[in-house]
C-alpha cells in the first residue's frame, strides 16, 4: 500500500477499542536520514538516503534491509552516473543517492521508487526504478528529471524534447528564479487516477511535474505555462519557496478532501533550525496555504543575505519543535533537534503516521534516528502530530472511553513556536540551552474555563525573534474556556487571542511509556502539545 494513497480517517469498526497495552521497553529506531515509508503486506519499510532501508512488522522494532541497492548501486546506477551527474567535484555515486519516495504503480503492477543521483552544482537527476516487491530487487528505468543544465551540456538531458532546441536557459541558472536541485521526490495519484512527482529544493523552490501511469516516467503530453512564481514549462507547477529560501523534502497526502503539503524548512544539521511546516489546498496543484492564509509560494518578503532564513517567520504551521517537559524524553541524548523530511504513512485501518528523522541535543552530528508518530485529525481540517512517538498504542479519536472528567485538572502545553531553534547555545544567566520549548502550566476546570500561565522563558535562538508568537500566551496568565466532545474526540481551547481546536487521546509518553491523557491541536497558525500532569 502506497503512503500516499487515500483512505478514509474515520474508524471501520463500530464500537469502542480496548486500549491494548504499551510495548515495553525502548524502540528499537530505524537510523535513516530523509524516510520513506510503505506497506506491504504485514510488514513496513522505510526507505532513505545512502542506501539505508529498514522494515518492521510493528512500526516499532526495526531491522536493517538489505537489496541489490544496497549491495550493488555502482552498477545499478553506473550508467545515469556517468551520463549526468558525474563531474570531477564528485567522483564517487556512493555518497549521491538520495531521499528515495516507493509507491504502488497498480498500472504498471510494480512498486516504484524515486531516487535522487545528485551531483556538484545542482547537475542532478531523479531517476525511477521497480521491484515486484519491497524486500526484492530493483531495476533501473531511467531518469525522470534533470537539473543544473546550462546551453553547453543541456543536450544531455530531456530538456530540448520538452522545451525545443535553443530555448532560453537562463532562469534555470538563477537561485532567485528557477535553478534547484532535483532531489526529494514524492510520488502521488489523484483522485482521477492521475500520477504526479513533487521535487526539488531550496532556492529555486518546490515543483510539481504530472507522470505517465504506463511507464512512471514524465508524462510529455502534459505542457505548463512560464509564469513567475506558479508554473514552468520544465518544471511544471510550483508548490512552495522559490527567490532564495529554504524549503525541501516536500511530501503530498490526501485525505478528507483536502491535499496536505509538508515541507522543510531550514539547514538539515543539528543546529540549522530544520523543521516541519504545514499548508493545504483543494487541488493537488495548488496553491498551498496555512492557516492564516499565506501561500507556501515565496513572495520575496522572506529574502535575507545568502540565504532566506524563512525558518523563523510566520509562514506555515510549525508541526514539531525542540521541547523539554514532563512527558520525555529527560536527557538531553534524548530529545529531539533538527526534525525533518518526513513521509506519511496512510495504513489499512485508515490511521496515519508522520515518519522523520531527527538529530539530538546531546549527541553527534552524525547520529539520527528515525522518529514515528500518529497524525491526527482536527474538526476544522488540519492533521496534527501526537505528542508522543508511537509505541504500538494508535489513537482512535472518539472511540476511546475518554470522557471530559478526564481532562480536568493540571496539564502541561507546549507551543511550537516558528521564531525558536535549538541552535547548540546556552544562555549566559540560567546555562540552559537556547531555542528549546518549555510547558506552559494550563489548567482545565470542571465548569468549562480554562487558566494558562505562560511557559518559563528562554531567549530564542533566532537572532529575528524578540517577542512570541501570537497566541502563545506569554506575560500574564490568560484565561478563557474549554470543551471535548467525547463521541468525535475533539477539544476546543477558546483564549481571548486564539482558539486551538485538536484532538485528545491516551497513548504512552516518552518518559516511561506510561498512559497519559493528551492533545494536539491547531490554531493561529501554530501548533501545540498538551499532556496532563498525573497518568492515567
Amino acid at each position: 500500500m502506497s503512503a500516499n494513497q487515500d483512505r478514509d480517517v474515520r474508524a471501520r469498526q463500530p464500537g469502542r477499542p480496548s486500549t491494548p497495552a504499551p510495548l515495553p521497553g525502548r524502540p528499537r529506531h530505524a537510523e535513516i536520514h530523509d524516510p520513506a515509508i510503505a506497506r506491504e503486506g504485514g510488514r513496513y519499510y522505510i526507505f532513505g538516503t545512502h542506501r539505508r532501508f529498514a522494515s518492521s512488522p510493528d512500526l516499532v522494532d526495526w531491522d536493517r534491509l538489505e537489496c541489490n541497492i544496497t549491495r550493488d548501486y555502482e552498477a545499478i546506477f553506473d550508467r545515469v552516473w556517468r551520463a549526468w551527474p558525474k563531474q570531477a567535484e564528485g567522483e564517487d555515486v556512493a555518497g549521491n543517492m538520495w531521499a528515495p519516495d516507493v509507491i504502488w504503480n497498480p498500472v504498471m503492477g510494480r512498486w516504484c521508487m524515486y531516487m535522487s543521483v545528485n551531483g556538484a552544482a545542482y547537475r542532478s537527476c531523479i531517476v525511477l526504478l521497480t521491484a515486484e516487491h519491497l524486500d526484492g530487487d530493483w531495476t533501473l528505468v531511467g531518469p525522470v528529471v534533470y537539473s543544473g543544465f546550462a546551453p553547453d551540456t543541456v543536450e544531455a538531458t530531456d530538456v530540448p524534447r520538452v522545451l525545443g532546441t535553443g530555448a532560453d536557459l537562463d532562469r534555470y541558472r538563477s537561485l532567485k528564479d528557477t535553478r534547484i536541485n532535483a532531489i526529494d521526490a514524492g510520488v502521488a495519484f489523484d483522485g482521477e487516477g492521475r500520477l504526479w512527482m513533487n521535487f526539488g529544493s531550496w532556492f529555486g523552490g518546490v515543483w510539481l511535474l504530472e507522470l505517465d501511469p504506463a511507464t512512471g516516467l514524465r508524462r510529455y503530453g502534459t505542457s505548463y505555462p512560464t509564469i513567475r512564481d506558479r508554473s514552468d514549462a520544465y518544471y511544471g507547477c510550483k508548490l512552495a519557496g522559490g527567490r532564495w529560501v529554504s524549503g525541501e523534502g516536500s511530501y503530498l497526502v490526501h485525505r478528507g478532501g483536502w491535499w496536505y503539503l509538508f515541507l522543510s524548512y531550514g539547514r538539515l544539521d543539528r543546529t540549522g533550525g530544520y523543521q516541519v511546516r504545514l499548508f493545504r489546498s483543494p487541488s493537488i496543484t495548488g496553491p498551498y496555504l496555512d492557516q492564516a492564509g499565506q501561500d507556501a509560494v515565496a513572495d520575496g518578503s522572506e529574502e535575507g543575505g545568502e540565504e532566506g532564513h524563512n525558518w523563523t517567520g510566520p509562514k506555515g504551521i510549525r508541526l514539531m519543535s525542540t521541547c523539554r517537559w514532563a512527558p520525555g524524553p529527560h536527557e538531553d541524548a534524548d530529545i529531539e533537534v533538527a526534525q525533518g523530511h518526513n513521509s506519511v504513512l496512510c495504513d489499512d485501518d485508515g490511521s496515519l503516521f508522520i515518519v522523520f528523522h531527527t538529530r539530538f541535543i546531546g549527541r553527534g552530528e552524525d547520529e539520527i534516528e528515525t522518529r514515528i508518530h500518529q497524525l491526527l485529525p482536527t474538526d476544522d481540517g488540519w492533521l496534527t502530530v501526537a505528542p508522543f512517538e508511537y509505541r504500538g498504542v494508535r489513537a482512535h479519536p472518539g472511540r476511546e472511553d475518554l470522557a471530559p472528567t478526564d481532562l480536568v485538572g493540571g496539564w502541561q502545553v507546549v507551543t511550537h513556536r516558528q521564531e525558536t531553534f535549538f541552535d547548540g547555545r546556552r544562555g549566559d544567566t540560567s546555562g540552559d540551552y537556547l531555542g528549546v520549548n518549555h510547558p506552559a502550566m494550563v489548567n482545565l476546570a470542571a465548569d468549562g474555563t480554562l487558566t494558562w500561565h505562560p511557559a518559563p522563558q528562554t531567549a530564542p535562538a533566532s537572532p529575528s525573534a524578540g517577542t512570541p508568537a501570537a497566541g502563545s500566551q506569554e506575560g500574564d496568565a490568560a484565561r478563557g474556556t474549554w470543551s471535548y466532545d467525547p463521541d468525535r474526540g475533539t477539544i476546543r481551547l477558546a483564549l481571548p487571542s486564539v482558539t486551538y481546536r485538536g484532538v485528545a487521546t491516551r497513548l504512552p509518553d516518552e518518559a516511561g511509556g506510561d498512559m497519559r491523557v493528551c492533545l494536539s491541536a491547531i490554531g493561529g497558525n501554530l501548533s501545540i502539545w498538551g499532556a496532563r500532569a498525573e497518568t492515567a
